[in-house]
């Protein structure tokens, strides 16, 4: 049998990893600026991470969520503290996919409607209903094809206005990245994030803030939304929720009320994936790490806004886009096999970065210095 070939390949394996550096079967040592997505947080085999699950292991791995599992409420409780959301519930799962598929069937169980809002850009993962509100026809097959979602303009407040005019009675949820990642690190607006709070208010719409990529500390606050100073109803989570563990996770409001049967999983908050994730929480706490991706991202904005070759720099914390013209769409290569060090991208010709949420500053400076020359190999 062979692998279903999806996913274009960067020749490089990865045997070792510690911290922000990876090291390659020949033993080629990487800078890792991109965490295989944004998922790792705390940095590769953190030893608190290794010691958690590790110890977790010898004890019981997995179980269903038919019996009582007390790491979950510790889970629940921590990540009450650390978000600042102390009164909301959690529901736990496996993928920032499957986290938006629940977000938005709950939101459409609360309120019993079906229309969905999103945006031009977007990215809410690959499963039935969260593809369908991804905007990219290339990967909704026919089968996800549903009227159902509704895409407007990103941080447009008239347009949006403008459809709860037309359709509010019918609108379910609004589904919106703080900073929208696959889509080119673009912030949503302050204004904008209040407008759809205001609206969802209104009209007895459910507000969902899809934190999967741009949440978990990786802006310098605990929920990328939060800087805006409102509440989602629903936040969703994943990514560098578990530093490299397969975890997601819906953070809850009160005001929505759970029965028996309502959402569900198999693996969802098992054994280890509650493990790993509170390691990651208590490292969060103890190492101020959000405080860390505040402060050197704020640093590597302002570097990166030197350059004259680029064209802008976005983003907030450790989430960050480096906008380049057509003519230097190789940058990124060049950053990879020339100079060691792992990046993102998004279209047309966007650097993404997304480091571990405790880089170091000198780290930054190393960045720096290989860009310079990336720009100019």
């Amino acid at each position: 049998m062979n692998l279903f070939d999806v996913y274009p390949l960067n020749d490089i394996e990865i045997v070792k990893a510690s911290g922000s550096n990876v090291w390659d079967a020949n033993g080629q040592e990487y800078l890792d600026l991109y965490g295989g997505h944004a998922v790792i947080s705390i940095g590769h085999t953190h030893p608190h991470y290794v010691s958690r699950l590790t110890d977790q292991l010898s004890k019981v791995g997995f179980y269903s969520n038919s019996i009582k599992i007390p790491l979950q409420v510790q889970l629940a409780e921590k990540l009450g503290q650390v978000s600042g959301k102390t009164d909301y519930r959690l529901f736990l799962c496996n993928s920032g996919a499957e986290a938006n598929e629940n977000a938005l069937k709950l939101a459409s169980f609360y309120n019993n409607k079906k229309t969905v809002i999103a945006f031009k850009g977007a990215f809410h993962g690959r499963t039935s209903l969260a593809v369908s509100a991804t905007d990219n026809p290339k990967i909704i097959a026919p089968v996800n094809e549903t009227d159902n979602v509704v895409f407007l303009p990103f941080n447009d407040v008239a347009a949006l206005a403008q459809a709860f005019e037309d359709h509010g009675e019918e609108i379910s949820s609004v589904i919106i990245e703080g900073i929208q990642g696959v889509g080119g690190i673009k912030e949503a607006s302050v204004e904008f994030l209040k407008s759809i709070r205001s609206f969802c208010d209104q009209y007895d719409a459910v507000f969902i803030a899809d934190s999967v990529q741009c949440g978990y500390g990786r802006t310098g606050l605990f929920y990328s939304h939060d800087y805006a100073g409102v509440d989602a109803d629903i936040y969703t989570m994943a990514k560098g929720m578990g530093n490299g563990f397969p975890i997601g996770a819906i953070s809850i409001a009160p005001k929505f009320v759970p029965w028996h049967g309502m959402l569900g999983t198999t693996f969802g908050g098992n054994h280890l994936a509650c493990a790993a994730a509170l390691a990651v929480l208590e490292v969060m706490e103890q190492d101020q790490l959000m405080k860390n991706a505040a402060e050197v991202g704020a640093y590597l904005i302002t570097e990166l806004k030197k350059f004259s070759e680029v064209q802008a720099v976005r983003g907030r914390g450790l989430m960050i886009g480096i906008d380049l013209p057509a003519e230097l769409s190789g940058v990124k290569k060049n950053l990879l096999f020339k100079h060691h060090i792992f990046t993102g991208e998004a279209k047309p010709n966007v650097i993404r970065l997304l480091p571990a949420l405790n880089l170091t500053k000198a780290h930054a400076d190393l960045f720096l210095e290989k860009f310079s020359l990336a720009l100019k190999d």
